[in-house]
């Protein structure tokens, strides 16, 4: 038997946000509308207290907006699928595309709310919470394109759950893979954000890219020496390891 999936539309135009629960009546019938809420704060109550499994997120609504809500959700362990809705914000819909989140252009049209729900029963059925992680990367993008200001927290897997590592506590980003890690005074936390997206949104006056695959905090180098071979290294504050310099990036660390 199909389970019966529930969502919640977050949308500050009643009208509209009935529009929309028809149209999910109509082309997602085995799933049930746990009603609407008029902005980011009352969407966040009522999530908490109905815990849906998906939300359609107007991305401008009064007070929170959607991506104000999305980056809350995307932090907890829990936290249903996102759909955001939009009328305008192209840069948005081009980084929704590009980051593998979905969203729906208002006026919605029927098709592309039918190939939104394949969607969704796809990921709904999958359990996975990758789609989630996709949605707060693009979110902290966006979010720092749009207020002018640079990445203050990234948000890493830690086990089972996830932490809120500021920036300023960071001492370098290096790759890995289909991952980088995050190291701190405290130890390694793993996040999935490209390095080449992470150096788009970081302070360039405080971070920099030291290696292909490494940026550091300027903030925290203690020191830079050159071993037996002649290659520069990176003492860090609170770390033992050092982090290797490449010839490209040596001339940042001339005066030290």
């Amino acid at each position: 038997m199909t389970r019966a999936y529930r969502y919640l539309i977050a949308e500050d135009e009643p009208l509209l946000a009935q529009v929309l629960e028809r149209q999910l009546a109509d082309c997602w019938p085995e799933a049930r509308c746990e009603g609407t809420a008029e902005n980011g704060d009352d969407a966040l109550r009522r999530i908490a207290e109905l815990h849906p499994d998906v939300v359609f997120l107007d991305v401008r609504m009064p007070g929170r907006d959607g991506l104000e809500t999305a980056q809350v959700l995307s932090a907890q362990t829990v936290a249903p699928l996102i759909v955001f809705v939009t009328a305008y914000d192209q840069y948005a819909v081009e980084a929704f595309t590009a980051a593998a989140v979905d969203y729906l252009l208002k006026p919605v049209e029927p098709e592309r709310l039918a190939r939104c729900v394949a969607r969704l029963r796809e990921r709904l059925a999958s359990g996975s919470r990758e789609f989630v992680d996709e949605v707060a990367r693009c979110v902290e993008h966006l979010l720092a394109r749009r207020q002018g200001n640079h990445l203050r927290v990234v948000r890493a897997g830690v086990g089972h759950a996830v932490s809120l590592i500021s920036v300023d506590d960071v001492l370098w980003f290096e790759s890995a893979d289909k991952y980088v890690t995050v190291a701190t005074a405290k130890g390694d936390s793993l996040i999935r954000t490209p390095l080449r997206e992470l150096l788009e949104q970081l302070d360039p006056d405080i971070f920099w890219q030291v290696h292909r695959g490494t940026i550091v905090n300027s903030r925290h180098v203690v020191s830079a020496v050159r071993d037996e071979l002649g290659h520069l290294e990176l003492l860090m504050r609170g770390r033992k390891e050092k982090v290797a310099v490449s010839r490209q990036f040596a001339h940042l660390f001339r005066q030290m």
